[in-house]
């Protein structure tokens, strides 16, 4: 952790940057205090502007914005590319672009190859992780990234690798059993990832679910988030804005670009 950013601790090539905000650092009023960089839960214009600015100058790059929709649509930003196109996933192979997800308790996913030819970040929440007949937001991303690099699927292990960022954790995100069927109906091993609780519902692992898909897509260099306490959106009001805790509540993002 590094004062209002977190640094992705991986294998990724030089050229390859990323970065995670935190809830400090910027100059939101509460409850969307401070560094709110969602400019569609309710907070200020002109505060999410300066908001942006903030991170647009950390990154030395300009971050592209999506509409996300909880789907699983994937946009190739290219350097015309507007903020707020309609998409869930975002990838690219030109510099001074960073693909950029909006979270606060969905689960962001960066990616990148290890020759540092193309980088891609997914917002997860279970709705496109799930996604519909076993092809969720991962499966979609991981197919465009590997036909931009023209990366087979043997090649897969040895060249992607992926981070995942802070999201609602195994203790605090109960579900029901729609959610739980979503996911085993296409994948079996998912059921390893809900603990039953009382009155028909679950607990879900979200980083789980989502190492499980990308490890079954070739993607084995897997970073970051791994279910435990730290990882949490919920349990940690002081770094992380969480919807599931707060109701009315901000968005932080993960961001990965080329130098």
């Amino acid at each position: 952790m590094q004062s209002d950013w977190l640094v992705p601790q991986w294998q990724a090539p030089a050229r390859v940057h990323a970065l995670c905000s935190l809830r400090t650092g910027g100059v939101s009023a509460a409850p969307y205090a401070a560094l709110n960089l969602g400019d569609h839960v309710g907070d200020r214009p002109e505060h999410v502007a300066v908001n942006r600015t903030i991170l647009q100058r950390r990154l030395g790059v300009r971050p592209v914005f999506l509409q996300q929709v909880h789907g699983h649509q994937v946009l190739t930003v290219q350097a015309d590319t507007p903020d707020a196109c309609q998409a869930d996933a975002s990838v690219t192979q030109q510099q001074g672009l960073a693909c950029t997800i909006l979270v606060a308790d969905c689960l962001p996913v960066l990616l990148t190859d290890s020759a540092g030819s193309v980088v891609a970040a997914a917002h997860a929440g279970w709705r496109g992780l799930a996604g519909q007949a076993g092809v969720g937001v991962l499966e979609q991303l991981v197919g465009q990234m590997c036909e931009l690099a023209r990366i087979g699927r043997a090649q897969r292990p040895a060249a992607l690798m992926a981070w995942l960022g802070p999201c609602i954790g195994p203790g605090a995100f109960e579900v029901g059993d729609e959610v739980r069927a979503a996911f085993i109906s296409g994948q079996a091993q998912a059921a390893s990832c809900f603990m039953p609780q009382s009155r028909g519902k679950w607990l879900a692992n979200l980083s789980a679910l989502a190492r499980q898909r990308l490890a079954r897509l070739g993607v084995t260099r897997i970073f970051g988030n791994d279910g435990s306490a730290p990882w949490c959106t919920v349990s940690q009001p002081q770094c992380y804005f969480s919807h599931r805790r707060d109701r009315v509540s901000g968005r932080f993002a993960a961001c990965i670009w080329l130098d």
